[in-house]
């Protein structure tokens, strides 16, 4: 199981605690608020979460772009970067990824198929626990590019298939999704503050090895 709500020592820190890594934490670069570009290796702020085993998270540089290597091998860990802001104020996340290849047997819509080459979260918790949600941003199998469903373990969290199937596999590609109205649109209410981005590959449901790029990752205004 690897909804970020569905255990809820994932994000103890996130929601009882308060935020450790604050807004002025990151790199500014004009607009752009600059969680990590990995040119340095992996920033200290970000926090391993375990599931079961462990992927193997590695900076290193692909086809010239900076990157954290992500491979699993029937594990689920993820990164999580604590962070609290307005998404009112910076709306837009943007990110670079770079799959290997798809989770051949992953479907987003069964527990038994949820399993990514790559994933980014944004986490948007609250002082009660269960009213915690997160938009899960996904490289899907058998999901449609475009589709978004409720997560197989919670209906607070919505999967959002940004890229789906092997074709575009071995490239670099790059997404600018509005977390704002992907909020209102998918919870039908005007979000809070967000509280976390991470990111995760894992294939522990599959038994399956998939592994992926993360290029970088920032949040800006419109």
């Amino acid at each position: 199981m690897k909804s970020p709500l569905s255990r809820p020592g994932l994000i103890n820190s996130t929601v009882t605690a308060i935020i450790a890594i604050m807004l002025g934490a990151s790199w500014v670069h004009g607009e752009v608020l600059l969680i990590d570009d990995f040119k340095d290796g992996i920033r200290p702020g970000w926090q391993v979460k375990k599931f079961e085993g462990l992927t193997a998270y590695t900076s290193t540089v692909e086809e010239g772009i900076p990157c954290l290597k992500a491979t699993a091998e029937g594990t689920a860990s993820g990164l999580f970067y604590e962070i609290e802001y307005d998404p009112r104020q910076k709306p837009i996340l943007t990110w670079k990824w770079k799959i290997d290849n798809i989770v051949k047997s992953g479907d987003a819509r069964t527990k038994k198929g949820d399993d990514y080459a790559a994933r980014i979260y944004v986490l948007f918790p609250s002082f009660f626990f269960w009213k915690t949600k997160a938009i899960n941003y996904v490289w899907a199998n058998r999901l449609p590019k475009g589709a978004a469903i409720a997560s197989s373990y919670t209906a607070n969290a919505m999967v959002v298939a940004v890229e789906s199937g092997p074709a575009e596999t071995g490239k670099w590609l790059e997404y600018r999704r509005d977390i704002y109205e992907d909020y209102r649109k998918y919870f039908h209410s005007t979000p809070g503050k967000v509280g976390a981005i991470a990111i995760m590959t894992d294939t522990d449901t599959t038994g399956e090895k998939a592994s992926a790029c993360y290029g970088p990752i920032g949040i800006n205004s419109r």
